[in-house]
């Protein structure tokens, strides 16, 4: 075959993918949220899809399929075909079930591709009114006058606020006392009750109580502060450099999804995440809007799995 017949072919090739995508999509889109109705996965896809479902001009309809930390829908979408008629939004609770659980019914990695970021969800070091500190160099050293004296609440074995407080804990050489609850409710209620002293709390589920002066939030997990508690510094600010956790909510679509879907795809949510309306949202619900490109999401999907395997493996979590 000669380069001209080369060329031809390849133009050939690329012409039902091309098409694909200009008519993409046809008919109303699935969208599974492994998770139960009014959480974060739920209110920012909720947010999202009804972005997208007008500017492309057919319904996205939301499928929530909750169980097993996620695991039950994501097995949906990864034995769904992959048509760009099923996606999945799910948080990074996707890439610690890899290492929480002992079999998976899919592959983490191989089985989905990575349509684009909707949000980060970061988490704050919160602390009960009536312990001494301001600050996170207060708590670190009041940490190290009383090893093992201070109680630190989370959402679960293996949970995002207790992997975040276990990097914290050894980044600072302090000991904590790790005491998981069923859930971020049920966390942050222990908190308030003083069962416990401290909490590195997604922000969404303390971000009311900090701003009705009931907690004290004395330093964010994320790169960056959150617009969602202005004048908290981050923690890699306030004494800890390096330090960052930051949790997200993403789209994915199943593995072998044609790119120019994805990349249709990418290009209206990051539209939808560009709007005012959208961001003022989001912004209330204390999750930052996070645009990426698809290769710049599966970038951070590769580095959150090996994260989050190295911290599962230090804390010894497992599935309750």
């Amino acid at each position: 075959m000669n380069a001209f017949a080369r060329l031809a072919f390849i133009a050939a090739a690329c012409v039902p993918l091309w098409s694909a995508a200009q008519s993409y999509p046809s008919k109303p889109v699935r969208v599974v949220i492994p998770w139960p109705p009014g959480g974060s996965n739920d209110v920012v896809g909720r947010i999202v899809t009804q972005k997208l479902a007008e500017a492309m001009g057919h319904q996205f309809i939301i499928d929530n399929r909750p169980g097993a930390a996620g695991s039950i829908g994501s097995d949906v979408v990864a034995k769904a075909p992959p048509d760009g008629y099923t996606l999945m939004v799910h948080s990074t609770t996707h890439v610690g079930n890899a290492h929480l659980y002992k079999k998976l019914p899919y592959d983490t990695l191989k089985d989905f591709t990575g349509v684009g970021l909707l949000s980060g969800q970061p988490g704050a070091l919160t602390v009960h009114p009536s312990l001494p500190v301001k600050s996170v160099r207060e708590f670190i050293f009041l940490a190290k006058e009383t090893p093992g004296q201070i109680l630190y609440s989370s959402s679960g074995n293996g949970s995002a606020p207790h992997l975040s407080m276990a990097l914290f804990a050894s980044m600072t050489r302090i000991n904590l006392v790790h005491v998981p609850y069923k859930g971020g409710a049920p966390q942050v209620t222990a908190l308030m009750a003083g069962e416990a002293q401290a909490s590195l709390a997604t922000i969404s589920t303390v971000v009311n109580q900090i701003r009705g002066g009931k907690l004290k939030a004395l330093g964010v997990s994320s790169a960056k502060p959150s617009q969602s508690l202005p004048g908290v510094p981050t923690i890699a600010q306030s004494g800890v450099p390096g330090y960052e956790m930051s949790p997200w909510i993403a789209v994915f679509a199943p593995a072998a999804t044609p790119k120019p879907i994805v990349d249709r795809l990418n290009g209206e949510i990051n539209k939808a995440l560009a709007q005012r309306d959208i961001q003022e949202k989001l912004v209330s619900q204390a999750l930052d809007p996070w645009p990426t490109t698809p290769d710049e999401m599966n970038r951070q999907l590769k580095i959150d799995y090996d994260k989050y395997g190295k911290l599962i493996q230090m804390t010894g979590a497992k599935v309750e």
